[in-house]
C-alpha cells in the first residue's frame, strides 16, 4: 500500500514537473518575442507562408520533369544570347542573379545607415536598391519577350515537352512580380526616408514612431527573401 502510494506521488510529480517544463518554455517564448513589433512579426509569417508557395512551385516543376517522357529543353541552349556571332549560354539570367544579388548588398547597407538615423544615404541605398530591382525586371521582360517571340507558350514549347512553358512563365512570373512589388514598396519608404517622417513623427502610411527605422529592416527582409528565392530559381530551373 505504501509503495503503491510512493508510486503515485512519484507519477504526480513527475507529470506536474513536465506541465512546469512546458509553462516554462511557453513563458521563455512569450519573453522572446514580447519586444517584436507587430510589423515585422506580420511579415515573417508572410514570408513563412510565401516559402510554403515557392517551394510547392518548385516541387510541382521537379516533379514535371522528372515525370515527363518527351525530352526536356537544354536551358544552356534555350537561354543563350548571341553576341558577336557567338552563342553565350546563360549569360542573361547569369546578369540578372549579379543584379540582383548586388541589391541585396544595397538594401543591407540602407538598413544599417537607416538605424544610424543617416536619412541621406539610407534613401539613395534603398533607390539604388529599387533600381537594381528594376533592371532586373526589366532583363526578365526582355527574356519573357524573346521566348515568346521563339514559339514558347504555357501549353507548348519548339523544344520539346510542353510542361516547360508553364513552369517557366509560372515560376518566374510570380517571383518577378514580388520584385516588381519590392520595386514600389522600396520608392515609398525611401521617400518617407528622404522626407525626414521618421525623424518627424509624421504619422502616414508606413510611418512608424519618432526615430524607429523599422520599416526599411522590415523591407529589407522582404527584398533579402525575393533575392533568396531566386537563388534557388537559378539552381533548379536554369542550372539543372
Amino acid at each position: 500500500m505504501a509503495e503503491q502510494a510512493a508510486t503515485d506521488l512519484r507519477t504526480t510529480y513527475t507529470e506536474t514537473s513536465g506541465l512546469r517544463s512546458i509553462a516554462s518554455d511557453f513563458s521563455s517564448d512569450r519573453q522572446a518575442f514580447r519586444n517584436v513589433s507587430w510589423g515585422k512579426a506580420m511579415m515573417w509569417i508572410f514570408l513563412l507562408s510565401d516559402t510554403f508557395v515557392f517551394s510547392c512551385f518548385l516541387i510541382s516543376y521537379m516533379t514535371a520533369r522528372m515525370s515527363t517522357t518527351v525530352p526536356w529543353p537544354n536551358t544552356s541552349e534555350v537561354f543563350a544570347l548571341t553576341i558577336g556571332g557567338k552563342s553565350l549560354p546563360l549569360i542573361l539570367i547569369a546578369i540578372m542573379t549579379f543584379v540582383l544579388i548586388s541589391s541585396s548588398g544595397t538594401m543591407a547597407m540602407a538598413v544599417n545607415f537607416g538605424y544610424r538615423r543617416d536619412r541621406r544615404k539610407t534613401a539613395i541605398l534603398m533607390l539604388v536598391t529599387a533600381l537594381l530591382g528594376t533592371t532586373f525586371v526589366g532583363m526578365q521582360a526582355f527574356e519573357w519577350t524573346k521566348l515568346i517571340h521563339e514559339g514558347v507558350r504555357p501549353w507548348a514549347n519548339p523544344w520539346g515537352a510542353a510542361q516547360f512553358g508553364s513552369s517557366f512563365f509560372m515560376i518566374t512570373g510570380f517571383h518577378g512580380t514580388h520584385v516588381s512589388i519590392g520595386v514600389i514598396f522600396l520608392l515609398v519608404i525611401a521617400r518617407k526616408v528622404w522626407r525626414g517622417d521618421f525623424d518627424q513623427e509624421r504619422r502616414g502610411f508606413f510611418t512608424s514612431r519618432k526615430g524607429r527605422y523599422e520599416s526599411v529592416e522590415i523591407m529589407g527582409l522582404y527584398w533579402h527573401f525575393v533575392d533568396l528565392v531566386w537563388v534557388f530559381i537559378f539552381a533548379f530551373f536554369y542550372l539543372w
